[in-house]
């Protein structure tokens, strides 16, 4: 049986698959990529504002927080806008979106190290499946 964190994690790997492959779409319709990263991040807005609202929870952020938060925000959109120039320079989903999708070997250990996470042999034998899955994909 699944539990809600488990099953909120799969609704993230279909909706992050999605988006990610319209980016892919949208680089080969030659869309211009701040445009359109620009329209896709509204998309965020007003889910986070919907969220927000219907949670009637008063905005709230340290500034430690807010720091943690903007530094997040630009590595992300960085990593969103060389994906995207990959795309548009050609580069093959099938092949790119398994190596982005690598960024798991700078989470993972984070987590382990940060939040002082166990490390079991399972959860490194699943790590190892999954990085030896991505490098077959990506050939």
């Amino acid at each position: 049986m699944m539990t809600t964190p488990v099953m909120l994690a799969v609704v993230t790997l279909v909706s992050s698959g999605l988006v990610r492959f319209f980016w892919k779409f949208a680089a080969v319709n030659e869309a211009y990529g701040p445009s359109f990263m620009l329209v896709q991040g509204l998309g965020f807005c007003i889910v986070f504002l919907g969220a927000h609202f219907t949670q009637s929870h008063q905005f709230e952020l340290s500034s430690r927080l807010t720091t943690v938060a903007l530094l997040g925000g630009m590595l992300g959109g960085v990593g969103v806008l060389a994906l995207y120039l990959a795309f548009s320079l050609g580069g093959q989903g099938s092949i790119l979106l398994p190596i982005a999708a690598l960024s798991i070997l700078v989470s993972v250990p984070l987590s382990f190290i940060v939040f002082h996470e166990p490390v079991t042999a399972t959860k490194l034998l699943g790590l190892g499946f999954g990085v030896t899955s991505i490098i077959f994909l990506s050939r």
